[in-house]
């Protein structure tokens, strides 16, 4: 299980390097809808921040030292390679030349271009990364449909969407697209009003049985805040039955929106 953005910087607070193998950091601007990067200027802030310090290192005829950074240098470079295609607002990277340290991230959040090499590791874009974009879940609520997004650094890591079967009174998960519910013969008109008379009657008790499973995936995926969306008493209802405090509850029907979209919703 890889780690979250406030046990990493818990990690990164307790490193000290000594002598030659020093901890290399990088916070790179990526924003290609950033004015000052229409021509790709990241390329040239790397080129010359990785030149600084190459350059220092073969004056001060610190051979070992150099030896070491040009280890991290390579890692660095590759990761970015690879990942060139995918690149989002920024690129984080702390590194060391004995593996000992290796964080590399796309994030998406506009970076200020800085480069470190020294016994410690700058960990201060990090922090206001996570003070912004904290580690959350967003549960998107519509009578018998349920949808639970994981989001880190304002990316969306996961998915799951619950669907009512109201033959069995099971909450599963849905695979495929979402397709309109059905209740019993009669056309869609009266299928829709079957479905919300019943849901009506057994709300409660039907959220009952997929509040703890929503519990235990807040609690799996370490949330550090907690948001529902929906419209009406669904949500009021839900998060009654709920251990995991809510922090916000947005009073709007978004089930169908694109994830990103509610994303930006719930952290405008």
């Amino acid at each position: 299980m890889s780690l979250t953005i406030t046990e990493t910087i818990n990690w990164l607070k307790d490193v000290r390097k000594e002598g030659s193998n020093k901890v290399f950091t990088m916070y790179l601007n990526t924003d290609r809808s950033d004015p000052n990067q229409q021509g790709g200027e990241w390329k040239i802030h790397l080129k010359n921040g990785m030149r600084n310090f190459e350059t220092y290192l073969q004056q001060d005829d610190n051979k070992e030292e150099l030896a070491n950074f040009k280890k991290v240098k390579k890692k660095a470079m590759d990761f970015i390679k690879e990942n060139e295609l995918h690149f989002q607002r920024g690129i984080i990277i702390y590194a060391t030349a004995d593996d000992d340290i290796w964080f590399a991230k796309c994030v998406q959040m506009r970076l200020e271009d800085k480069f470190y090499w020294q016994e410690t590791p700058e960990i201060n874009q990090l922090i206001k990364l996570k003070e912004r974009y904290p580690k959350l879940g967003i549960i998107l609520v519509q009578q018998n449909q349920i949808k639970v997004i994981d989001s880190e650094t304002n990316r969306i890591m996961d998915t799951t969407h619950f669907e009512l079967d109201v033959a069995t009174e099971d909450w599963r998960i849905k695979q495929g697209p979402r397709r309109p519910s059905t209740a019993g013969a009669g056309g869609p008109n009266v299928q829709k009003d079957s479905l919300e008379s019943r849901f009506s009657a057994n709300q409660h008790r039907w959220y009952k049985k997929i509040a703890p499973k929503l519990d235990k995936i807040a609690k799996d995926n370490q949330w550090e805040r907690l948001y529902m969306v929906g419209e009406g008493d669904s949500t009021k209802d839900l998060e009654k039955l709920m251990h995991r405090p809510i922090d916000a509850v947005l009073q709007k029907n978004m089930l169908d929106h694109e994830e990103t979209k509610v994303l930006d919703e719930v952290l405008a």
